[in-house]
């Protein structure tokens, strides 16, 4: 178990029990995933070589924060706690309540005595609950950092003169509830003594000017290993590389923690998720969503963990020096006693290989590479060559729900203004009359209309996310606005009859705002709503308004077992798919223990529940710029699930087609590597230059290896694809043999892979029975099938 005891720092690292500590940290929200989940996901991180595990929290239904810390601690790992209150974090109004905007007088993260008084209450809870279960390190528990606010230098000159005396308000306060240990401020330069400053971003490396204080040490707190998605916008992807690159810079410039956000995303289960934002969050992190391992970038870094590990010694006592090695090339040497040294040297040109002298050594650096020397002489590890596997995931159907009869539908009723009890001559704000209770508000009014004219239009503009209007009952269409443009219009042709004609708008939200100044003062909901015609226009903006807050079938429980046993459901297909449909079925789990997915391909926009729990929303119908739907599967944790008969129940804003949906299993069905003889060998084998030539200690077989690792239960069962020689496909992708190719190549690899889990490959001529082509570098590549 991690039992932290004092932690202090000075200008070098963080000092725990009296050593300093160089530690490296993942992001894990535990409201993200499953406590069936945790333990998992905390063995990946703490395999993968993180000492720390970082969160935010949400206290509601199953996130129970103190079992999570206490499961990192059983595990060995520190904890950094993200108190906040503002989280931001892609978390529905940055984790702030809803309540609070209605709060008298109160202007959110500013000097307002208002919202002073709720973050210090809130705070205080934190660190008292902290407390009464001995989880500060100080108290013998696994926290040994936490932060108060998030990035408030973004958002700080909009406060003006209410700006500077919060946030130093902020960090005294904190401060005073003495945890016993640090406290930090990420993105804020000027945090008061003694709080510590911190980087978030991609290239801290390169960008960080360093702590405010010398006594402080350099900390990353959010060193992003993807970015979060939105509805409607491509995958941000980063690779296994650019991370290790910038982490090894910041390492080498003396930085002494670095937290990978994330390092697990996981699922924004129910309503959770702000603005657009997918319900997949950080799924390309090195844990993705359904907490399987992803490849390269789990084992790049955790090869970037176990070299720096073998330098802790200078690194941490030793003399720091920094010299040029050419015009974008520098060397990083961190030298203690005779023998112990460690040096990083560095390419900064992003186009060129560099060749350097060091040491009376010549070394081959990539482009934007770091290569990291323990005893400033064998490279261990270069952050831009990947000798770790690639691994390919796949969904595999496991039920398809195509069946009519198993599907019964019930039609979301649309209220008429007369059937509302809520009236406003205005337009209502929508999360102010919301409360957060549902993403849904119908905004209806009624008019008299007695001409014979025709063509009329109708026009609403609105700042919400998506609106769906009725006229009559009838739909007449819909509209929406995205993640980088909040303002839309709807703008239809529209029949009226003579008489009193009804107009239905469902206003809807894709989640919360969660970030920016003056959070409280956002608006959101229709802002103008006009009928026009050729002579005319008749403007409804200022009108009596009939309101309905959510959807008949959220008041009736209509997901869970027993609501929606008190509905009149009808057979599948009477209403030809129209829109605003609730639809229920039934389904099997699947056998085994692979993760489960809803494929929800063939539906629209609306939110998903299995047994009463919601896993999401989801958008399927909004493409991105390429064509393809931003998000196709839906995570359903195991622990959700029954043996049989699990009840599924969907809510469908559009048109989609259930028939088309189906329950299918996750897995990693595919694992590939590559390696050449420029290669450093795994860093498991790494042995010091004056260990290497002591008569008692041999090499331990340091030449690179393709190191392929099937998930738990899982054998290789086939090799697709070996050749050593000249194989071309760097990341295996579209590989295949080169001029140079020894025949031998699949029967010898099939021999030491087949019906093995994991299997080791050394870059040896004599391994594969000669050289096919002497003289010529050579590289193996090794594709197989994990069944």
């Amino acid at each position: 178990m991690a039992h932290g005891g004092n932690v202090t720092y000075d200008g070098r690292s963080l000092i725990i029990k009296g050593e300093h500590k160089i530690l490296f940290s993942g992001e894990i929200h535990y409201p993200r995933s499953t406590p069936q989940m945790w333990p998992s996901l905390i063995a990946k991180a703490k395999e993968g070589g993180l000492d720390v595990i970082q969160t935010l929290f949400d206290f509601s239904g199953r996130r129970d924060i103190v079992r999570f810390l206490k499961e990192v601690q059983a595990q060995g790992l520190y904890v950094s706690l993200r108190i906040g209150p503002f989280i931001q974090g892609e978390w529905a109004y940055g984790g702030l309540p809803i309540w609070l905007r209605d709060v008298p007088d109160i202007v959110f993260r500013s000097d307002n005595e208002p919202f002073k008084y709720h973050m210090w209450r809130f705070t205080t809870k934190i660190v008292k609950m902290m407390k009464s279960e001995k989880l500060f390190a100080s108290q013998g528990g696994p926290i040994i950092l936490s932060q108060i606010e998030n990035e408030y230098q973004l958002v700080e000159a909009a406060f003006g003169e209410k700006g500077p005396p919060y946030a130093k308000w902020a960090a005294a306060m904190a401060v005073g509830l003495q945890t016993g240990v640090p406290w930090v401020m990420c993105k804020q330069s000027d945090a008061p003594d003694p709080v510590i400053n911190a980087c978030n971003g991609r290239r801290c490396g390169q960008t960080f000017v360093g702590p405010n204080s010398p006594n402080k040490p350099a900390i990353w707190t959010e060193n992003w290993t993807s970015f979060y998605q939105v509805y409607g916008g491509e995958p941000d992807m980063r690779s296994a590389e650019d991370i290790a690159y910038q982490a090894a810079l910041f390492v080498a410039k003396k930085g002494s923690y670095v937290n990978y956000y994330m390092y697990h995303g996981g699922t924004n289960f129910g309503r959770t998720a702000s603005k657009y934002v997918l319900t997949s969050y950080y799924d390309q992190a090195p844990l993705d969503e359904y907490g399987l391992i992803r490849q390269p970038k789990w084992g790049h870094l955790k090869e970037l963990h176990a070299a720096i590990k073998l330098c802790l010694k200078p690194l941490l006592s030793g003399v720091h020096s920094t010299f040029p090695l050419g015009q974008l090339q520098e060397a990083y040497v961190f030298k203690g006693n005779s023998e112990e040294c460690a040096a990083f040297l560095v390419n900064n040109d992003n186009e060129r290989n560099a060749t350097v002298h060091f040491e009376n050594s010549t070394y081959e650096l990539p482009p934007e590479s770091v290569s990291i020397l323990p005893d400033c002489k064998i490279v261990a590890f270069n952050t831009a060559k990947v000798g770790t596997e690639y691994t390919t995931r796949s969904m595999k159907a496991d039920q398809n729900l195509d069946s009519p009869d198993k599907w019964e539908e019930f039609n979301e009723p649309i209220p008429s203004f007369d059937k509302t009890s809520w009236r406003a001559n205005t337009l209502l704000e929508q999360m102010s009359a919301t409360k957060d209770k549902s993403d849904y508000l119908w905004y209806t009014f009624r008019f008299q209309h007695e001409s014979l004219d025709t063509g009329f239009v109708l026009k609403v503009n609105s700042l919400a996310h998506v609106l769906h209007a009725f006229v009559n009952g009838k739909y007449i269409g819909s509209a929406h606005g995205s993640h980088s443009n909040l303002f839309f219009s709807l703008e239809k042709n529209v029949s009226l009859i003579n008489g009193t004609n009804h107009v239905s708008l469902l206003s809807v939200m894709a989640g919360l705002p969660d970030s920016g100044s003056f959070l409280e003062r956002r608006v959101t909901g229709l802002r103008r709503v006009r009928i026009l015609n050729k002579n005319d226009a008749e403007d409804f903006t200022n009108y009596t308004w009939g309101y309905q807050v959510g959807l008949s079938g959220e008041k009736l429980n209509i997901h869970t077992e027993q609501g929606s046993s008190n509905i009149q459901w009808r057979r599948f297909g009477n209403s030809n798919h129209q829109r605003l449909t609730w639809y229920k079925t039934q389904f099997d789990a699947p056998k085994g223990n692979d993760p489960v997915a809803l494929n929800l391909r063939s539906m629209g926009k609306g939110e998903a529940w299995v047994n009463g729990q919601s896993i999401g929303r989801y958008w399927v119908s909004f493409l991105t710029p390429k064509g393809s739907p931003s998000q196709t599967w839906y995570n359903v944790p195991r622990s959700f699930l029954n043996p049989k008969g699990n009840l599924l129940i969907l809510f469908e804003e559009e048109n989609g087609n259930p028939l088309g949906i189906s329950v299918d299993t996750v897995s990693i069905t595919r694992v590939c590597g590559r390696v050449s003889s420029s290669y450093p060998p795994p860093v498991i084998s790494w042995v010091g230059q004056n260990q290497t030539r002591s008569k008692h200690k041999k090499k331990h077989g340091r030449r690179p290896k393709v190191q392929l690792r099937c998930p738990q239960r899982r054998k290789i069962s086939k090799i697709l694809f070996a050749s050593f020689g000249t194989p071309f496909g760097g990341d295996c992708e579209n590989y295949g043999f080169g001029r140079c190719h020894s025949s031998d190549s699949r029967t010898i690899v099939e021999k030491a892979c087949i019906g093995r889990r994991t299997c080791s490959i050394p870059l040896s001529s004599k391994y594969f029975g000669g050289d096919p082509c002497p003289g010529i570098p050579k590289a193996l590549l090794v594709d197989a099938i994990c069944a």
